[in-house]
């Protein structure tokens, strides 16, 4: 054998050694909890400690935000306000995200709904109205379906039923590869972490710096097991056949110039044929993220869902 081909051999099992290290290291690495939203604060639950704002007055009908993957409280930072002029919000990140704990396991989207539970338990919060987009459509699902008597009526923004028709693009399913995804996980400047969030609002919207670094701050197992919680959510039973199952009144919104999912309005007619008397809306101008593009109309598709409930239960108590 050649000197060069020493050479190679030794420069690729060198390579090899790296990247396994890389991987083990990558796969252990965990991250405290910490506030990153003004006015938020750290709930202690055995299952890890979670960073929740709350805002608008106490005795308000209650508003729970549940953000996206790979997201944080942030993107709903345009709506809060909006909505906590008459209502009480409480805003959530999920485990793994924000300023949320960031442990090696824990990211079903059963275990996620149960720390959402536990947040609202610690705040008495009962019967609210649950907003989840995207990755949070999900939790909020199993939230209605796990804790039924925390919740009144469930609100499903840019979550299709199961994932079939859903892409989150090249560089995302790369991050995913065994070895690869710890590698690029390792090197990722801001430029690619950008590309790869521009999937998730419509073509030429400019993601801010703050949605960038919400990525950023993520472990890899948050990342990767969050993606394959999801996953596994679905196809075990998808979200519409889950929705009727509870009972819950549903509206589910959408962007109409998707990115992520194929033919938006195609997955909201199989929400209200699967369950009847499901509200949907599509949203135009606004892609994966109308909370984020379209606040102003997101929000009162929001309030105008939690007024219809009002009003039936005051019908029903009889009240004028």
């Amino acid at each position: 054998m050649g000197r060069g081909w020493k050479i190679l051999i030794a420069v690729v099992t060198a390579l090899a050694v790296l990247l396994l290290i890389n991987t083990l290291v990558t796969d252990a690495e965990t991250k405290s909890a910490e506030v990153t939203e003004p006015g938020g604060r750290i709930v202690e639950l055995p299952g890890g400690e979670i960073e929740v704002v709350e805002a608008g007055p106490r005795e308000g009908s209650p508003i729970v935000l549940v953000h996206c993957f790979t997201c944080a409280i942030n993107y709903w930072n345009r709506m809060i306000p909006l909505l906590a002029r008459e209502h009480r919000v409480i805003a959530v990140d999920l485990l793994g995200h924000g300023g949320s704990e960031k442990p090696t396991s824990g990211y079903s989207i059963e275990n996620q709904a149960d720390l959402v539970a536990g947040v609202l338990g610690r705040l008495g919060v009962r019967d609210a109205e649950v907003a989840g987009h995207s990755l949070g459509g999900a939790v909020v699902t199993a939230l209605a379906e796990r804790s039924p008597q925390l919740v009144d009526r469930v609100v499903i923004v840019d979550t299709p039923p199961n994932h079939e028709r859903a892409d989150l693009g090249l560089l995302a399913k790369l991050a995913f590869a065994p070895v690869i995804g710890q590698a690029l996980w390792r090197v990722k400047p801001d430029f690619s972490v950008r590309k790869g969030l521009e999937v998730a609002f419509a073509p030429g919207f400019d993601v801010p710096d703050e949605f960038v670094e919400d990525l950023k701050g993520m472990n890899y197992s948050a990342y990767h097991d969050s993606a394959l919680g999801s996953e596994d959510y679905v196809e075990e039973a998808p979200l519409d056949r889950r929705m009727k199952q509870t009972g819950k009144p549903l509206l589910v919104i959408m962007g109409a110039e998707e990115q992520i999912i194929d033919e938006p309005a195609a997955r909201l007619a199989e929400y209200r044929q699967t369950y009847p008397g499901t509200k949907t809306k599509l949203v135009q101008g606004a892609g994966h993220s109308p909370n984020v593009e379209k606040p102003a109309e997101t929000t009162a598709l929001v309030l105008g869902f939690l007024q219809d409930g009002v009003q039936k239960r005051d019908a029903v108590r009889g009240r004028p």
